[in-house]
């Protein structure tokens, strides 16, 4: 990541350009009442990166119970990204990976095992991000985006 860009934990300050960014970047919005309550829930995995003092992408995960995505472990601590969105002035400057990384750190704060995301099938710039940063296609989820997209679940090991 370029030495201009800084990360830092998400503050309520940040709530209206994280959910400006979410709208410019992604076709999936949520209310302000949803980000606030991954906040307030999650903040070790609610991650904003910076450039030149301005907010250029976030990160927010959630952490969930459920059956490991990798073998029989029963029920297991998950961490689950929910969004992460970098303005496209910000992108080829390994924001998304720093963001990544950080968020990850983050959830074994919360004694997460896993890490696991939907992306859509055709984003291949971040399904290769994602391989980079040793997850695994687990799945396909025909149709899981409203505009009827596919994506695909992605795990890996904390």
């Amino acid at each position: 990541m370029q030495n201009s860009i800084k990360l830092r934990k998400f503050t309520p300050n940040d709530l209206q350009t994280v959910m400006k960014i979410n709208r410019i970047c992604l076709p999936e919005n949520y209310s302000d009442a949803f980000f606030m309550d991954l906040y307030r829930r999650f903040p070790e995995t609610y991650i904003v990166a910076q450039e030149e003092g301005k907010i250029i992408g976030y990160i927010m995960c959630r952490i969930e119970v459920g059956l490991s995505n990798f073998g029989f472990e029963g029920l297991i601590r998950k961490g689950h990204v929910v969004s992460i969105a970098v303005l496209p002035n910000g992108r080829r400057k390994g924001v998304a990976q720093g963001l990544m990384e950080f968020a990850m750190k983050g959830m074994l704060n919360y004694k997460a095992k896993q890490c696991y995301l939907e992306v859509r099938a055709t984003n291949d710039a971040g399904v290769a991000l994602y391989k980079k940063l040793g997850f695994e296609i687990i799945r396909t989820s025909y149709g899981y985006y409203s505009d009827g997209e596919d994506a695909y679940i992605m795990g890996k090991k904390l």
